[in-house]
């Protein structure tokens, strides 16, 4: 059985870690933004597992370390605008996008609860 390895962290990304872990446990979306916030979910994946299906990442970094991380957790980021601006920018906005989204997904009718007789796209 391999050793488990220490988790080292500095104090701001054990902090946003316990941050995304207790969001995720109280059945909240978390939205990551920039490589703090990726590395942040770095650790609070390894604390925590599986809270990375609580996460949505706001967008892509331009810092290299993001795309990894993101890579590495299995995220596609909502947006990818070449961003590096700091200050959840990202995330600001990502926010109408995944609020539509849900939105959609929530709220639009299918075909059938519209009374479309024929599906143009499947075009029957």
């Amino acid at each position: 059985m391999p050793v488990p390895r220490p988790v080292t962290a500095s104090a701001g990304w054990r902090v946003l870690a316990g941050y995304i872990i207790g969001a995720a446990a109280g059945g909240c979306a978390v939205l990551i933004d920039g490589v703090i916030a990726a590395a942040a979910l770095l650790l609070a994946e390894r604390l925590a597992p599986g809270v990375t299906d609580r996460c949505i990442a706001g967008h892509r970094s331009t810092e290299p370390g993001a795309t990894v991380a993101l890579r590495h957790l299995g995220l596609e980021p909502v947006l990818d605008l070449g961003l590096r601006l700091g200050e959840g920018t990202g995330a600001c906005l990502a926010v109408p996008v995944v609020g539509a989204a849900a939105r959609v997904l929530n709220e639009m009718a299918t075909f059938a609860e519209a009374a479309v007789a024929d599906d143009p796209i499947a075009g029957g």
